[in-house]
């Protein structure tokens, strides 16, 4: 896979990109023994690439592929930049990681986790309309009218129009209405900003699924590695 030769030679110890652009700049570096030019791609397994005389192997890197079961209250973030949780405080694994799939601070359940830079931008970007399933909590039971209305899309405050959605009413209990809703996007804090244009409140979302994967019985703050067949599951999504 053609990948920018920045992007390779920060992985084999050049520094930031930024920084190995410099390399690229002062013609240090070559690609089947001509000089390199900035912002070319070049694949590691097939062409043969040069730091002055050093020639780069291609470096192994074990993919990671994690669910995790986000509690309410932790932010969705892999760098702490203010003193509270984040989801990167659950994860014990050294490497690095990409979230796929962010949830607000005050949603819960699956996220996907992995340093397949490729997963995640195919799972994550709206025009792969890649399905996410939701567990909502209503203040009360949606009518006719606002049930067709969110499965047949709603115009944000930003005056965007949200996709089609599936919507369903699941039960009702003392707390309010949970209904699920299944949908391919995702912008940020949607769900609670469509209920609120037609007249309902969230009181609880949880992500139950993203395209194949599930949530399942992980407990909450809990994450574990997927299996091969799960990966493979969601690897068969994006042919």
């Amino acid at each position: 896979m053609e990948e920018r030769l920045q992007k390779i030679l920060s992985r084999h110890g050049y520094g930031s990109r930024r920084e190995a652009e410099k390399y690229i700049i002062d013609g240090k570096v070559t690609v089947n023994g001509k000089p390199a030019i900035l912002g070319q791609k070049a694949d590691e397994s097939r062409d043969s690439i040069k730091v002055g005389n050093k020639i780069l192997r291609k470096k192994y890197i074990e993919e990671i592929y994690i669910a995790f079961n986000k509690p309410r209250g932790v932010i969705s973030d892999i760098v702490k930049v203010r003193n509270e949780k984040i989801v990167r405080d659950f994860i014990d694994i050294p490497d690095h990681i990409f979230i796929v799939g962010r949830l607000d601070k005050d949603s819960e359940g699956l996220m996907l986790l992995t340093n397949d830079g490729n997963l995640a931008n195919q799972l994550t970007h709206p025009r792969y309309k890649h399905e996410k399933e939701y567990d909502v909590l209503l203040n009360r039971t949606p009518d006719e009218k606002q049930l067709k209305a969110w499965c047949n899309g709603v115009v944000l405050e930003d005056g965007t129009r949200t996709g089609k959605a599936k919507v369903d009413i699941v039960y009702q209990d003392s707390k309010g209405c949970w209904i699920k809703v299944v949908m391919k996007e995702g912008k940020k804090r949607q769900i609670r900003e469509t209920a609120a244009r037609i007249g309902l409140f969230v009181k609880r979302i949880i992500r139950k699924r993203i395209g194949t994967l599930e949530l399942g019985d992980l407990p909450k703050g809990r994450w574990r590695h997927l299996s091969q067949k799960e990966i493979n599951a969601l690897k068969k999504e994006l042919v």
